[in-house]
């Protein structure tokens, strides 16, 4: 079930801003576990190169690249040297992303154009030269990381992150389109959809941010959030992205899977 034998797979932010597990870190190993050959992105290589010590470590294969997911050409760059080194690509997540706060007037034009490249064109990017290499393959599956923000807005929190919210709902949009105009051609193109995960980007980044750096208060609030009394983790959003990458779900395409603990049921 859910093997990844004989597959090759590119992971974008395939590293950790942090010590543990952050979605790509855990989604590239689960892959390397279920047997695919795995092509770590990420612009950190120390981060990268972590992930793939790992993988190497229990024995899975791997290859490493560094490039920032915003410019095209480093993404086409990219793309050639997962072919010049595994000769396919069978699988590709986009998992580049991040949030910013802010609302339309306190936002600068900077911030905004900044969260949209982020968050959104960085999946455009690497649909864009991944897309002609599955269909030439004939098969291909393509998994793109957005938000619970994308789906609803959370009024309670005070918090407005106007362009991360814009961006994220705008992936699930590209996924939708994308796996429509290529569904006859063989590629998949769905969305894991994330709600509030305890990786390290919460120690690293939110705590600074958000909590004034009480890591015990932040995780309390997101926890209590939850209709299941915690957050979820980076293995859960791997295990989705891998079976939605397998054959398993060979008549899946075009939606997403919400791994979110209840929260999108539970709001209005």
């Amino acid at each position: 079930m859910l093997s990844m034998a004989g597959k090759v797979a590119i992971v974008t932010g395939a590293g950790s801003v942090g010590p543990g597990w952050g979605n790509g870190k855990a989604t590239a190993t689960l892959l390397a576990r279920q047997g695919a050959s795995v092509f770590l992105v990420d612009i950190n290589m120390d981060a990268v190169n972590e992930t793939r010590g790992i993988i190497e470590g229990e024995g899975g294969t791997c290859a490493v690249h560094r490039a920032d997911m915003t410019v095209a050409a480093e993404v086409a760059e990219m793309v050639q040297a997962c072919i010049d080194r595994f000769k396919r690509v069978d699988v590709l997540v986009n998992n580049v992303g991040g949030s910013a706060p802010g609302d339309p007037v306190s936002m600068t034009e900077e911030v905004w154009d900044r969260q949209i490249d982020f968050n959104l064109k960085t999946a455009f990017l690497g649909c864009k030269y991944v897309l002609p290499i599955m269909v030439a393959q004939g098969k291909g599956a393509i998994v793109n990381l957005s938000s619970v923000a994308g789906l609803r807005n959370d009024f309670s929190s005070g918090r407005v992150h106007v362009a991360y919210a814009a961006s994220k709902a705008g992936v699930i949009q590209l996924s939708r389109s994308t796996a429509g105009a290529y569904a006859k051609k063989g590629v998949r193109v769905n969305t894991v959809v994330p709600g509030l995960m305890h990786t390290p980007l919460v120690e690293t980044r939110l705590a600074k941010t958000v909590a004034g750096n009480d890591v015990a208060a932040l995780l309390a609030a997101r926890n209590a959030v939850v209709p299941m009394g915690r957050m979820g983790d980076a293995w859960d959003i791997a295990h989705a992205v891998l079976f939605l990458a397998s054959d398993e779900a060979r008549y899946i395409t075009g939606t997403e899977i919400i791994v979110d603990g209840g929260i999108t049921a539970a709001m209005p």
